[in-house]
């Protein structure tokens, strides 16, 4: 019998997928799983892919990327954040977002290096830590907090072994935010240490209430920052799988040999379209951002509304965390529970973390009327629950 690798032990097959692929095989099941705009990408994006197969562009490109493509990243940068990136030397496109956080890990992380993640966090952060061999360790981000990092909780974690840390703002599950004075003090505690700072920006443009996005890079030492972002959730574009890593020339060295070495290019077609969704208008990108909020609104009131859940309003990204402990199973028999009686599909949240047992993510990423008449079928079948 062939044996597989040991690594491969410590993880586990991703549960969104699970229930992604047990909803599509249930008749009328609404899903409130998968992390998926349900747009189209802008109208000029999709037609400049097409130009580009038109016109040629079915090669290898260079292994960071098209030049142009990061030279559009590096002005939006410029724009937006007042940061200045070497498009030649500091910025690489990748295949997704989750080939980025792969790259960035297995570029730096040896056996038995320690990398702080997010508990609960996006369920990549720890696996792709146990395939290089590394100990994830978690940081708990507590929901009387609104699941927001404490800068206590990162000192007491912090050892001679601790390598990396892991953060996520708009966060995925939980919808949290960070502001500039709450993320400083994070800056704060880890500066006298040798640890890279990595934070996973996907869904910067989805904030709501006021809130403005940081990018880490603003605040944090830039020799050891890292930025991963994605025009997967803004464009809503998550087939293109285009994404990109921000870093100074150090850093991003090693990143790339093991880009060369997973993927070595990014989809060539699709970095061209990336290229018109940046220097091209926002509109679309703003109008879907005020659906999500509108959908929101919708979701979390409906929720409050149900007796058992209790819920921390999120503030970012396209997911609320609800607590589910009061109706007497955990995130893992509640999800089987909807999914049987409903016919809802929503994610148990120890997928994301320990700290997740009593959760359950739920995606906002469809439309008004499927969610009213989700929370109408959870209603229905959890007033049967004492």
């Amino acid at each position: 019998m062939i044996r597989t690798s040991e690594r491969l032990s410590m993880v586990r097959p991703s549960g969104i997928r699970k229930m992604f692929d047990l909803a599509q095989g249930l008749p009328d099941v609404i899903s409130l799983g998968i992390g998926q705009p349900d747009f189209k990408p802008p109208l000029h994006v999709i037609e400049a892919y097409k130009r580009a197969l038109d016109e040629g562009y079915c090669g290898y490109s260079p292994n960071a990327g098209y030049l142009e493509l990061r030279k559009a990243i590096a002005e939006r940068y410029e724009s937006k954040y007042g940061l200045t990136y070497d498009p030649e030397t500091e910025i690489c496109v990748t295949a997704g977002g989750s080939e980025a956080i792969y790259d960035v890990i297995q570029a730096f992380i040896d056996p038995g290096d320690e990398v702080l993640v997010p508990d609960p966090g996006f369920l990549y952060y720890d696996r792709d830590v146990y395939l290089a061999h590394g100990k994830p360790v978690y940081i708990p981000l507590k929901e009387e907090n609104e699941f927001k990092i404490d800068p206590n909780d990162v000192a007491e974690l912090i050892t001679p072994k601790t390598k990396m840390m892991i953060i996520n703002f708009p966060s995925n599950p939980t919808g949290s935010v960070m502001s500039r004075k709450e993320l400083k003090a994070i800056c704060e505690v880890i500066e006298d240490h040798d640890i890279i700072l990595v934070s996973d920006e996907v869904y910067e443009e989805f904030v709501y209430d006021g809130h403005k996005h940081v990018c880490l890079a603003e605040i944090a030492p830039r020799e050891k920052t890292i930025i991963v972002n994605s025009l997967s959730k803004t464009y809503a574009a998550t087939g293109f799988r285009i994404a990109y890593i921000l870093a100074e020339k150090e850093l991003l060295i090693p990143i790339l040999r093991i880009h060369q070495y997973v993927t070595a290019n990014a989809n060539s077609p699709a970095q061209i379209a990336a290229i018109t969704a940046l220097r091209g208008p926002q509109d679309a990108v703003k109008e879907m951002i005020a659906e999500f909020d509108a959908r929101r609104k919708i979701i979390v009131s409906g929720l409050k509304s149900i007796k058992g859940f209790r819920v921390v309003e999120p503030k970012g990204a396209f997911y609320v965390f609800p607590n589910i402990k009061d109706f007497g199973m955990d995130g893992k028999e509640f999800s089987e529970y909807l999914l049987k009686e409903a016919k809802v599909a929503v994610v148990p949240g120890d997928e994301f973390g320990p700290s997740g047992k009593y959760h359950v993510r739920i995606s906002y990423a469809t439309s008004r009327e499927k969610l009213r008449e989700a929370l109408r079928r959870m209603e229905k079948v959890l007033e049967k629950i004492e």
